[in-house]
């Protein structure tokens, strides 16, 4: 698929099947999120990789962490945040590891770590494979980002799903840009 079409009809698929992209296909998605703009070539970001088991086992450290914001939490909402690795068969943590730097404030870092991970999203869809870009409360706990091995100046960009897309896939919702672009005078 060229650039062009792939910019123009990407949408997020919350639920993903097997197969994940594997070999050729991953290392072009990896290699996407490593050419997004970086001010001074920081290189903040960090991706981990979750997959197989290791997606039940984040589900635990998941719900740990929501039961310590909320011990009442009603049983199907800990299903579901047990379950929640579970939607894709690849789940990528994006991370920012933000560092002091004279000429690249804080905010610069992590719009590079956004960059990178929409860059994930668009090589996922270009070479046929579905993604969602996730955030929530998890992404802002720090006892959560401890808990899962992040430094103290590491912060989550996102968790991002990527597996195969239904056979009937979404189409984009239709958007004009002259609701968007203004003339500035």
């Amino acid at each position: 698929m060229d650039a062009i079409t792939a910019l123009h009809s990407r949408v997020s698929h919350p639920r993903l099947a097997e197969p994940a992209p594997t070999g050729v296909h991953r290392e072009a998605i990896f290699q996407a999120a490593l050419r997004a703009p970086d001010h001074a070539a920081m290189r903040g970001w960090r991706f981990y990789c979750v997959e197989g088991s290791a997606r039940a086992k984040l589900g635990k450290k998941m719900l740990a962490a929501a039961l310590r914001r909320d011990p009442d939490m009603p049983d199907a909402a800990r299903s579901k945040r047990l379950k929640s690795p579970l939607r894709a068969p690849l789940l990528v943590i994006a991370t920012v590891l933000v560092r002091e730097h004279p000429k690249v404030p804080e905010i610069e870092q992590w719009l590079s770590a956004g960059a990178a991970v929409n860059n994930m999203l668009l090589a996922a869809h270009a070479l046929g494979y579905g993604a969602m870009w996730r955030t929530g409360a998890l992404s802002f706990d720090r006892s959560f980002m401890t808990d899962i091995g992040l430094e103290q100046n590491q912060h989550i960009v996102g968790f991002i799903y990527l597996g195969s897309a239904p056979a009937a896939r979404k189409q984009p919702p239709v958007h004009h840009s002259s609701d968007y672009f203004l003339n500035w005078t």
